[in-house]
């Protein structure tokens, strides 16, 4: 019989074993996140779109800001502008502040109402502009390859530039007040209430950074993401922006070589260089939370292998099948999301085979998310050959002449006379071997 000093000692050392263990496999899996996200910084391309988004900031910068103006005035709340302008800033130390001045002045000196149809028209199409370049970066990381539709793209661009200054506003305002009550005041006075409401006037500004880039990542990438994920992403984002506005304001204060080397340029230099570290610290968040919605692409390399002829082909006609067969049985349409999980293929493999059938007609998207997917035309209409062939076609459907094609000409025709007459429909109801 084991003694009950050993039985103990046993169950003790066996739980710090377990625990140990847990803890091997986080450091694992820790790090395996950690060289994905370094593997896709040294590959260049997160950088190359942080700078075309700086770029695309400049152009945009002033519409927007006059756009938020004119908003933020009309519910009395324009005022509000320079300090978030002013926070954005803060790294660039004094003149920073002068800058935002100088930009509110000229945003100010804006009269929105004068521009007429064509101004006010090419203001909202340059702001939207913006919002496509950060979608196009988004969709990068997330390997979506499909854009928004027009008629969505607009709505849902216009209702962030509506809703967002508000709700920032609003955010930044019930917090100030509720902070300066006269009842907070009375808590503050007693110990250790003071110090916990201190500390949370502190976190305030990083909970407002980390839940502005969880809605970003929710919502401008053009597939569904989960909440933990963007989550995720946002708190690593708002982590890096704080950390590196901290140590960005230290280099500005000790950089007096860049402001005799560049004199009243040196402001400007600056602010490219802070533009360009904040996108690539959103687009590192992005890239996060993509990983940690899709664990299994923490592969040793990014890029997807290449889609052989066959493989395509039968990737399209499953992916046919499973809207079609949803469709007769006068179920709900199938998700792109849906085809993800389903379908035994990476993500970029099946965004490309519903951009061929959606070019070619056979497939069309539906819903107020645009993901739904539902046949176009009519199954008993459409044969098996017709939709191999559009399938072997792709997007460009260049062919070229020579004997080559025509042998392959002769193939698709002796499979259109054989067992490719029958229709899409016939196919998808015939009775399972």
């Amino acid at each position: 019989m084991i003694p009950v000093w050993l039985a103990r000692l046993r169950e003790t050392l066996w739980g710090e074993h377990e625990a140990l263990t847990r803890f091997q496999h986080d450091l694992r899996r820790a790090g395996r996140y950690l060289y994905a996200l370094s593997r896709d910084l040294l590959d260049g391309q997160l950088s190359l779109r942080a700078m075309s988004l700086v770029y695309t900031t400049l152009l945009s910068l002033v519409p927007l800001l006059a756009l938020t103006f004119s908003l933020l005035k009309g519910l009395g709340a324009h005022n509000a502008l320079q300090p978030m302008l002013d926070r954005f800033l803060a790294p660039l130390g004094p003149q920073g502040h002068d800058l935002s001045r100088n930009i509110i002045a000229f945003v100010e000196n804006i009269k929105v109402g004068v521009l007429g149809f064509v101004g006010v028209a090419l203001l909202l199409y340059t702001v939207l502009s913006m919002i496509q370049k950060v979608e196009d970066s988004f969709n990068y990381t997330w390997r979506v390859a499909m854009r928004r539709r027009l008629g969505q793209r607009i709505g849902e661009y216009l209702s962030v530039l509506l809703i967002g200054p508000f709700a920032i506003f609003l955010a930044l305002g019930l917090t100030a007040s509720v902070m300066s009550s006269a009842f907070v005041a009375k808590l503050a006075a007693i110990e250790p209430m003071g110090a916990i409401i201190y500390v949370l006037g502190r976190l305030v500004p990083y909970l407002v950074i980390v839940g502005l880039f969880t809605f970003l990542y929710s919502f401008i990438p053009n597939t569904r993401v989960r909440f933990g994920a963007a989550f995720g992403g946002g708190l690593l984002a708002g982590f890096l922006w704080q950390s590196a506005s901290l140590a960005f304001a230290s280099f500005v204060a000790n950089s007096t070589n860049y402001n005799a080397i560049y004199s009243g340029f040196a402001i400007v230099i600056l602010g490219l260089i802070w533009l360009y570290l904040g996108w690539l610290i959103l687009l590192v968040g992005c890239q996060l939370a993509y990983y940690l919605q899709n664990p299994e692409r923490l592969t040793p390399t990014r890029i997807a292998p290449q889609m052989w002829g066959r493989s395509a082909e039968l990737l399209g006609l499953q992916a046919v099948a499973l809207v079609g067969r949803r469709f007769l049985a006068g179920e709900p349409p199938v998700t792109l999301d849906q085809l993800h999980r389903e379908l035994p293929a990476l993500p970029e493999h099946i965004e490309r085979i519903v951009e061929v059938l959606l070019h070619h007609g056979v497939l069309a998207e539906s819903g107020t998310g645009g993901r739904q997917l539902l046949p176009k035309r009519d199954l008993d209409s459409l044969t098996v050959a017709q939709l191999w062939q559009l399938l072997r076609e792709g997007v460009d459907g260049r062919r070229g002449s020579g004997e080559a094609v025509a042998l392959v000409d002769g193939l698709e025709a002796a499979f259109a006379q054989s067992g490719g007459r029958q229709t899409v429909r016939e196919w998808l109801t015939a009775p399972k071997a």
